[in-house]
């Protein structure tokens, strides 16, 4: 317990609260927990060690559902993850030398972005060509690194096409487990992961389990309209949420 000595009680009940909120959407749309987590963590926790605590329990939880997202995925994961690996670390390097408050409001401004992105028009199924592939993987990585957020390039590509659910839902998923283990790995390269920040995202794990457990249950009884607009909504007041803390 010495490792969390550098924490707050209010520190430690914003994260386990906002871990599960953000969880229950994880397990109803497939994505949301950094978009959810980062920003309502960075007011708590600097900007980094908001988006490394992210991305520690994002691999944890990623890493449990491993084998079934590897069977459900769609092959252009490989793709985007690739251009993850590339892009993370100067994300992160961008994030380092930014100043707190301009960082927070940055990461407030990334997560209102992925509202937006819920608001476009279902295109058809077909996978995007190479270029639009490579411009979402190298958009995911700097997220990554700079935010702790793959996913507003990634949510369009995949939950904008009318594929199945499942796959959408696995495909992001998979990125964002190999995404935040690129962006721990960056943390420790730059010298900026610390073992309370790997500690203090191990101990949201049972709660983001719980929260995604109860979304995944709540996603059989929601048509594709209804999680659409429940997720959106969400997604903008914790955007929202964000940007007025900061003023």
């Amino acid at each position: 317990m010495e490792l969390l000595a550098g924490f707050t009680w209010l520190q430690l009940a914003v994260a386990l609260g906002t871990g599960l909120v953000a969880a229950f959407i994880r397990g109803l749309a497939g994505f949301g927990l950094a978009i959810l987590l980062v920003p309502v963590l960075a007011l708590a926790l600097s900007p980094v060690e908001a988006v490394l605590t992210t991305n520690v329990v994002a691999m944890l939880i990623g890493g449990l559902e491993l084998p079934r997202l590897l069977r459900e995925a769609e092959r252009s994961v490989w793709i985007i993850i690739g251009l993850v690996l590339l892009t993370t670390l100067p994300g992160l390097a961008l994030l380092a030398a930014t100043p707190p408050d301009l960082a927070r409001l940055l990461i407030a401004l990334v997560a209102l972005s992925a509202f937006a992105a819920i608001l476009f028009p279902v295109r058809e199924p077909e996978r995007p060509g190479m270029l639009t592939t490579g411009l979402t993987g190298a958009a995911t990585g700097i997220l990554t690194g700079f935010a702790g957020m793959p996913g507003p390039p990634v949510v369009p590509y995949y939950v904008g096409r009318a594929i199945p659910r499942q796959v959408a839902k696995s495909s992001m998923i998979l990125i964002f487990t190999f995404a935040a283990l690129i962006g721990i790995g960056s943390g420790v390269a730059l010298g900026r992961m610390e073992w309370r920040l790997a500690l203090l995202g191990a101990l949201l794990l049972p709660v983001v389990l719980i929260g995604t457990w109860l979304g995944r249950r709540a996603d059989g009884y929601v048509s594709d309209r209804a999680w659409r607009i429940f997720v959106g909504v969400v997604l903008a007041a914790a955007a929202l949420a964000a940007l007025a803390k900061l003023f």
